[in-house]
Order: structure tokens, then C-alpha cells, then sequence
């Protein structure tokens, strides 16, 4: 895959996706957008990938949205923007692979969104956090929805209303992201990380990811009835039966994928 705002490799089963506009700040224009939910969509067809890194270029992991595309447009223009970033959201979560945020640096408004919406994410002690909208006029609505769903809703209205950012460990304290690790072992840690993933069954990756995502907003008689409903199904695969199998024996598991 190649693309002109997006780096793509693969390592081994894990792919490695780089935001690569560093001379705008990663800003996600919407020929970025559009490339990233092309290029996540072409990953989510592809049985041999079990993990994503999701990257970026430069100093800032994302800076949000091309400011100079919501300057004097009219509405359908506004729509189109917002319009490919929710589908973009929601594409990190409905691929099968665990998505994994690699946060070199700051990553403020939509940026700080899709760390929200990536799996899981790592960030270096540098990286800062922002949805600093509402200091130009236009409040981080669309960042609200993934933001206020990783921290809560009162730390969420405070990056919200404020502006303010919030440093890396505080993230790790508040939810946004899951570790945070010195500049120079955040290549190897976020490598760690979606190997050890990558380890599991593709298919039970898949329905693990998607049930997650289905279940978290119904309240708990709904999850469990959804819930037991696919655990159910997902011990009739293949893959499960030999997973299970090979605890009992003692023996590494062989996956099919089915």
C-alpha cells in the first residue's frame, strides 16, 4: 500500500501504519482521513495481520483537524469533514486487529480523539493531551464522544471546557492510555505489546474486539444476554476447541484461524 500522506510496513503479523504530514503537525486533512480509512480497511481484509501500530511522523502525534479546511465553507463542506472523521473513528474500532496508538509527542483536538478510539495506546513521558477547542470557537464536539468514553465524564468536560492539557502520566491515571515509557523504548514497547497480542487466535481477536465494542454501552442484563450468546458461538470455532485442547495437554496451541 502506498499512500501520500501515510508510511505503511508490515513486521512479520504486525502492521505499522505512520501519520507522515510532520511539516503540518499530522494535521488530519481529509485526504489524510481518507487515506488512513482506505488503508485500515484494506488491513481489516487481511487474515496474515493480527495487530496495527498506529504511528505518526515528526515531533506531534496529531494536531486535530486541517484548520485551513474549516475556514469560509459552507455546511456540506463541514459535513464532509466531520462526516469522514466519524467513519474514520469508527473504523479503528470495527477492524478485527487490535489498533495500538504510538504517541511520540502531543496530540491535541481530533488527534487526542483518535488516541481515544485506538485499542490501546503507549505513550512517551513528553506526550501531552489537549481537546482545545473551545479556546478558537469551535468546541471538540466529535473528540467528546471518544474522549468522554476512555476518561469520564467530569474529566472529560474538563478538557472540554478548559482547554487545558494533560500530561502523560496523568493520561495513564485518567484511562487515555495505557502505559508510558521514555522516548527511547517506545518503538520496543508498542513492538511488545502488538506481538504479544498478535500470539492469539485471529478470529478470537476479532470477536473478542467486536463484542467489547457492543456490549460497552448496553446496560449489564443486555451485555451478559449478548455476551453469553457469543461465548457460546465462539466455543464452537475451531480455534477455540484447539486452544482448549492444548491447555489440557500441556502443548503450544496450533491456530487455523476458523
Amino acid at each position: 500500500m502506498s499512500y501520500e500522506n501515510l508510511g505503511f510496513e508490515t513486521e512479520g503479523s504486525v502492521a505499522v501504519v505512520t501519520l507522515n504530514r510532520p511539516n503540518r503537525r499530522n494535521a488530519l486533512s481529509l485526504a489524510l482521513m481518507r487515506e488512513l480509512l482506505d488503508c485500515l480497511g484494506r488491513i481489516g481484509k487481511d487474515s496474515q495481520i493480527r495487530a496495527v501500530i498506529l504511528a505518526a511522523a515528526g515531533k506531534v502525534f496529531s494536531s486535530g483537524h486541517d484548520l485551513s479546511e474549516l475556514v469560509g465553507r459552507d455546511i456540506n463542506a463541514y459535513r464532509e469533514i466531520f462526516d469522514v472523521c466519524a467513519e474514520l473513528m469508527t473504523r479503528v474500532q470495527s477492524i478485527p486487529q487490535p489498533v495500538i496508538a504510538e504517541v511520540q509527542g502531543m496530540a491535541t483536538a481530533a488527534g487526542c480523539q483518535l488516541v481515544a478510539t485506538c485499542d490501546l495506546a503507549v505513550a512517551v513521558e513528553e506526550a501531552s493531551f489537549a481537546t482545545p477547542g473551545v479556546r478558537i470557537g469551535l468546541f471538540c464536539t466529535t473528540p467528546m464522544v471518544a474522549l468522554s468514553r476512555a476518561v469520564g465524564r467530569k474529566r472529560a468536560l474538563q478538557m472540554l471546557l478548559t482547554g487545558d492539557p494533560i500530561d502523560a502520566r496523568t493520561a495513564v491515571e485518567w484511562g487515555l492510555v495505557n502505559s508510558v515509557v521514555p522516548a527511547g523504548e517506545l518503538h520496543d514497547e508498542t513492538r511488545k505489546l502488538a506481538t504479544r497480542i498478535a500470539e492469539a487466535s485471529p478470529v478470537t481477536l476479532a470477536i473478542g474486539k467486536q463484542a467489547f465494542y457492543t456490549q460497552i454501552d448496553l446496560d449489564q442484563p443486555k451485555a451478559y444476554a449478548y455476551a453469553k450468546e457469543i461465548m457460546s458461538m465462539n466455543s464452537m470455532a475451531a480455534d477455540a476447541q484447539e486452544g482448549i485442547s492444548a491447555f489440557l495437554e500441556k502443548r503450544p496451541a496450533c491456530w487455523t484461524g476458523k
